[in-house]
């Protein structure tokens, strides 16, 4: 989309204005973007190590799996998650906090004696899984962000700052123009003037 201007000053100063606007934020804005780059590639060596961790826990589980089709399902129920959030460079990205547990048991005696390992390990797998939820939306968030400021330095840098300079430029080049043809007639009417003075 080609800058629209006027052959004046005042549309001048308003293009000077904008280019200067642009120009003072293209380092903030690549700064950013590079911070962007760096936060996410740790976000994501983050997320693979709880991938792993998540992989151990199940391979900690082994053959003991086949107890969980006997598991009472009613005896272990999430309570409640706390999620706080963080700011990484203007972006509000969740954290995961306490994940609560309430408990019930049928009878001390009737509950098998794996219940209580059984009710660790649950809760252990669903602390790890919940963690790779919220860094999965962590990085979702993180690179759609830098995408968005990506476009914004490439729309700045390769598109509005050459534009508006180039506009500016093409103004003040007409403006010179003008003056000088301005100074041009002047002097015309000036000579003529003078000539028909020294014929009267």
């Amino acid at each position: 989309m080609a800058v629209k201007f006027q052959y004046n000053k005042v549309s001048m100063q308003a293009l000077q204005k904008e280019l200067k606007i642009r120009v003072a934020a293209l380092p903030t804005l690549k700064s950013k973007e590079a911070y962007l780059r760096i936060t996410i590639k740790k976000e994501k060596y983050r997320l693979d190590e709880l991938r792993t961790a998540l992989d151990a826990l199940r391979a900690a589980v082994g053959e003991s799996e086949q107890l969980y089709s006997e598991f009472p399902l009613p005896s272990l129920a999430v309570s409640s998650v706390n999620y706080t959030s963080n700011n990484i460079a203007g972006i509000t990205i969740p954290v995961l906090g306490d994940i609560e547990f309430s408990e019930s048991s049928l009878s001390a005696v009737l509950d098998p004696s794996w219940l209580s390992w059984g009710r660790s390990t649950v809760k252990n797998l669903i602390r790890a899984m919940s963690k790779i939820d919220v860094a999965n939306e962590r990085v979702d968030l993180l690179e759609y962000a830098r995408k968005k400021t990506t476009q914004k330095v490439n729309l700045y840098e390769k598109v509005q700052i050459p534009e508006f300079a180039e506009a500016v430029l093409k103004i003040k080049r007409y403006l010179e123009d003008v003056e000088n043809l301005e100074k041009a007639a002047q002097k015309i009417t000036k000579a003529k003037q003078m000539a028909a003075v020294e014929l009267s």
